[in-house]
């Protein structure tokens, strides 16, 4: 079940109580917090992150919309109470609940992993088809794409590369090694339990004894 949690803002009593009834009404919400005045709110907003705020435009000192220009770091979707009766309250709840569960469910959906990758090649830019990788390499804070007789830089680690490629293609062989598995001709054993990953152009990359069980684990599993 979806749980969301409110704030109230609101100098008013009366207007908190009639708000606190309606989220206590409403299985799916939690009263996180509830402030009489939006310096003590926005202070808090860091710490609290609210789904959802009721907020009063009319408070003393910082009103409402001092407390919207503030909201910096966080962004929670927000009813404004001094325009509502209390139908439209409980209508304008539905509604922000069904907007911030839609937000919720776009941010959790996986990423579609990329067909290509962009390369910066002197003021032009190489659009680098990721089926076509034989390996990638590090060097420093990016990483080179080994493709054919070509090699292109990118700006990225490979952490960063390898969250980005189909796991059931690519496999870490070593800190600065991505291989693609269809690329992999052979493995030979080389030094102190690490292995040497022979490619089909004849390339020779280092399988260090970490991710050694891993790869033969998938290139089983491709033979059977």
């Amino acid at each position: 079940m979806l749980r969301f949690r409110i704030l109230i803002v609101d100098d008013e009593k009366l207007s908190r109580t009639r708000l606190r009834r309606l989220i206590s009404l409403d299985p799916d919400c939690d009263l996180i917090g509830e402030f009489a005045d939006g310096a003590q709110a926005v202070a808090a907003l860091g710490q609290l992150l609210p789904d959802i705020v009721f907020l009063d435009i009319q408070m003393p000192e910082l009103d409402g919309f001092g407390v919207l220009r503030a909201m910096t770091g966080t962004h929670p979707l927000v009813i404004l109470t001094s325009a509502y009766s209390g139908e439209r309250l409980e209508e304008s709840l539905r509604n922000a609940k069904a907007l911030v569960a839609n937000d919720r469910a776009i941010r959790q959906a996986p990423q579609p992993l990329p067909g290509r990758i962009a390369v910066r090649n002197n003021g032009s830019v190489v659009f680098v088809k990721v089926d076509e990788i034989d390996w990638i390499g590090a060097a420093d804070n990016y990483a080179i794409l080994h493709r054919g007789r070509e090699n292109h830089i990118v700006r990225a680690t490979m952490n960063e590369l390898q969250a980005k490629l189909d796991p059931a293609r690519f496999l870490r062989i070593h800190r600065s090694t991505i291989v693609n598995l269809e690329r992999i001709r052979e493995l030979r054993p080389w030094f102190r339990g690490d292995h040497l990953v022979v490619l089909r152009d004849g390339t020779e990359l280092t399988l260090t004894k970490n991710h050694r069980a891993n790869l033969e684990s998938r290139l089983l599993l491709g033979a059977a």
